[in-house]
This record gives C-alpha cells, sequence and structure tokens, in this order.
C-alpha cells in the first residue's frame, strides 16, 4: 500500500500519492468528497483524484514529432490507447522536497529517453481554509530548446444534478482516437454549462475558455476551478459518475503541428534554464 501525505486547513483536507505520478489522492470538506476519492489500495494515477500533466497535456498523433529538425517518437502509456499522452510526470513517482501542516512541495526529474531532454518538476499545494492552490512548473535542463505545455487533470464525482458552469467559445471535434479534426463554434451539447454534465458523452477540447468553473452538486459545498490557461479540457463519458474538468495550456495534438504554430497551440519552448508554471485554484464555496 503506497503512503499517502495528508495536509488539514479548517475542515479541508488533502490526501497526496507522491509515489503514484505526484497525485492527489483524495480532497474533501468534511464528509463530502470534492474531488472523485481514490481507493486506498490504488496504484495508478488513473485511479487518483487528480494528477499533473507535464510537459504537455492530451495526445500525440501516432507518438512522433519534430523539434528544431529533431524526430522524436514516444510510445503508448495508456493500456487501450495507441496514442501516447499527458507526458511523464504521471507515469513517474515524485519526491517530497517539503511539507507541513498545509503545504507540500513535490518534485519529479526526468532524464533524458525516448523524450530527449532533461527536466525538472515541481508541484506546490497550498491548503487554506477556503480551497487549494495547485502551482505546477518545469524548469529545461537540457542544452537543446524543450517544448512545453502544462494542465492538470481533476476528476469531479457526478450524478444527474451536478451542473458544470465556465465559458467557451470553440469545441475540437475529434475522431474515433479521440484526436481532433476540426474546430467549430461551442453549442448544444459541446457547451458544458447547457445541462448535466454527468453523462454528457464528451472527450473534447474547447478553446477561448473563460479561466473561470464552477463544479455544483445542488447540495453541500462547491467548487470553483479557476487559472490562467486559455483552453478546457471536459471529459464526461457517457456511463456518467465522474467528469474530467482540466485547465490545459496546449491544445490536443499540438506537438503534431508544425512548430511554427506551436505558441498559437499553447507550447512553448523552453531554452536551458527556463521555466514555465501554472497556478490552478479549487476554491471550496458554500
Amino acid at each position: 500500500m503506497t503512503s499517502w501525505l495528508t495536509l488539514t486547513a479548517g475542515d479541508l483536507v488533502l490526501d497526496l500519492a507522491p509515489d503514484i505520478g505526484g497525485s492527489i489522492a483524495r480532497f474533501r470538506k468534511g464528509a463530502q468528497e470534492l474531488l472523485r476519492p481514490a481507493p486506498r489500495q490504488a496504484s495508478d494515477a488513473g485511479e487518483m483524484a487528480s494528477f499533473p500533466l507535464v510537459p504537455f497535456s492530451n495526445r500525440v498523433r501516432g507518438g512522433t514529432f519534430v523539434c528544431d529538425g529533431r524526430t522524436v517518437t514516444l510510445a503508448p502509456n495508456l493500456p487501450g490507447d495507441k496514442s501516447p499522452l499527458h507526458g511523464q510526470g504521471w507515469r513517474a513517482p515524485w519526491q517530497v522536497e517539503q511539507s507541513d501542516a498545509a503545504s507540500a512541495t513535490l518534485s519529479f526529474v526526468h532524464e533524458p529517453g525516448e523524450w530527449p531532454w532533461h527536466y525538472e518538476a515541481r508541484q506546490l499545494f497550498m491548503l487554506d481554509e477556503s480551497g487549494l492552490t495547485v502551482t505546477l512548473s518545469c524548469r529545461n535542463r537540457s542544452p537543446e530548446r524543450m517544448p512545453c505545455g502544462l494542465a492538470q487533470h481533476p476528476y469531479f464525482p457526478c450524478d444527474g444534478t451536478t451542473r458544470l458552469t465556465t465559458g467557451v467559445t470553440d469545441v475540437w471535434l475529434i475522431d474515433a482516437d479521440v484526436l481532433p479534426t476540426n474546430r467549430v463554434p461551442a453549442s448544444g451539447k459541446y457547451l458544458p454549462s447547457n445541462g448535466p454534465v454527468c453523462g454528457r458523452g464528451l472527450d473534447h477540447g474547447f478553446e477561448g475558455w473563460s479561466g473561470d468553473a464552477l463544479v455544483d452538486w445542488g447540495k453541500g459545498a462547491k467548487v470553483r476551478l479557476t487559472a490562467a490557461a486559455p483552453r478546457f479540457q471536459l471529459y464526461a463519458p457517457a456511463t456518467g459518475g465522474l467528469f474530467v474538468a482540466e485547465p490545459v495550456e496546449n491544445a490536443n495534438a499540438a506537438l503534431n503541428l508544425p512548430q511554427e504554430e506551436w505558441v498559437a497551440a499553447g507550447l512553448v519552448l523552453l531554452d536551458q534554464g527556463e521555466e514555465r508554471s501554472l497556478a490552478v485554484r479549487f476554491e471550496v464555496e458554500d
């Protein structure tokens, strides 16, 4: 059984699972679960309440892309999905650099391999009586430029009363491999705020995100998710029971675009020693 690290502030409790992708295992207010809780015997980041996406989010079409003339090929890293996704951080143990009653810093060092760059990632968790702030950062330690886009992947429990209120402008339609095909104005079922979120049958990326999303279960506390990220990814499977609301910097399959289009798609090229950060706030409202 993997050990968890517990932080508390007032009636908020946060359990971290550093060994499982630097993940959040549980986040709750009293008896109310604010994220989908991980089972105590969980061993995979996909079972966690939330995990970090570093140094890119979502999929790489065919597992291959080109950066500064170098062809990079990545192997699939999720059973049943032929596209590698979400980078390396969620598939590796993280170290506890610091912790006290209400804060912790976790770190992960990636040595060059199929992802040929050396980088360091950190997460700072700051819990207070009103909510949680998670700041994810990535620093390139290689002499060559490295592409980078960050995100968080929180799972929320849901039922037929759960509402997600947020603003978006456009949605990327997807193919059978959950890869983007074309961008269209968001309307109907592609407007996250249009009716219950549970069971919506979505796994889509959105452009023009407002930076603010409110999760309301119709009773108990609500969670307001905020981040200075331009994009939003929503996974709401038809089976219901949960949904994922991700603040993301880069678009799905952004690495497959011509390099001159990367910045517009949310990727930056970090020089040696440069760092990129993304702070996500989970504000708990009565």
